[in-house]
């Protein structure tokens, strides 16, 4: 997977809501039900709805090293 694909598929998704697991090593995870939000260049960054509006920001990289699982 490549970060145009990433941003391609992201780009599909935006306004929609999808589930993030954000790798914390050692086999923890936090999991974010999220909106995506907006596309940058390097970035795409997720609203958090439940909780007053948060915005949260993770690279295209992260999505490339298994740092990240989006599940739509």
């Amino acid at each position: 997977m490549t970060i145009e694909e990433i941003k391609k598929d992201l780009k599909e998704h935006i306004g929609k809501e999808a589930m993030i697991k954000y790798s914390l090593g050692r086999n923890k995870y936090e999991s974010y039900h999220v909106r995506v939000k907006e596309l940058y260049e390097y970035i795409f960054l997720v609203e958090l709805p439940k909780s007053d509006n948060r915005v949260k920001s993770f690279s295209y990289v992260d999505v490339i090293t298994k740092t990240i699982k989006i599940d739509y």
